[in-house]
């Protein structure tokens, strides 16, 4: 069984959280976030620690204990170092481009994907001669990160024979071979 719950959460000293009944503000140098959690949990700060605990040990408690921790741990370490992602475009044409906070890719269709990014995330996009471009997604919001990035590899998802598409930096894709070479080996 899991006790990732009981673990406490240490704040850095540039960070401040205030308590409310079912929502915690978290503030860094990075910008703040607030969280919400069932208002049956308590969380306590001792001295740069967050502690958290449960009502009572049913099994709805003790799976939210675990899932709050870490969504707290997220905020903290959100705000006082940030989350970084970055996506590349493998395929022979596909391009990017900026324009506010607006991407406009090129994946290979008949016309451009306008894609709008949240304020609350920083984009940086680099194409360099001979590397696939790639995307930089970075913020305090963990989630939000994932979830764009989600949605952006979403737009041309990696095919398994050529490997092209949208994909993260350093993931790998696992690659099928075609016709051609079945036919050969039978």
């Amino acid at each position: 069984m899991s006790r990732v719950g009981l673990n406490p959460i240490l704040l850095p000293d540039e960070v401040s959280v205030s308590i409310n009944k079912s929502s915690i503000l978290v503030k860094g140098p990075k910008g703040e976030i607030v969280q919400s959690f069932d208002s049956d949990f308590s969380i306590k700060e001792n001295d740069n620690m967050l502690l958290i605990s449960r009502p009572s040990d049913q099994k709805r408690h003790k799976s939210l204990h675990g899932l709050y921790r870490s969504l707290i741990n997220n905020c903290v370490v959100g705000v006082s170092e940030g989350y970084e992602l970055s996506l590349e475009l493998v395929g022979v044409g596909y391009k990017v481009s900026l324009q506010g906070n607006v991407l406009n890719l090129n994946l290979g269709y008949s016309h451009s994907i306008y894609f709008e990014i949240p304020n609350e995330l920083k984009v940086n996009v680099e194409s360099v001669k001979g590397k696939p471009p790639t995307i930089k997604l970075s913020g305090v919001d963990k989630q939000l990160i994932g979830q764009i990035a989600a949605k952006i590899k979403s737009l041309r998802p990696v095919e398994p024979y050529k490997g092209k598409g949208i994909k993260l930096v350093g993931e790998y894709v696992i690659r099928k071979v075609g016709k051609a070479a079945a036919a050969a080996s039978s």
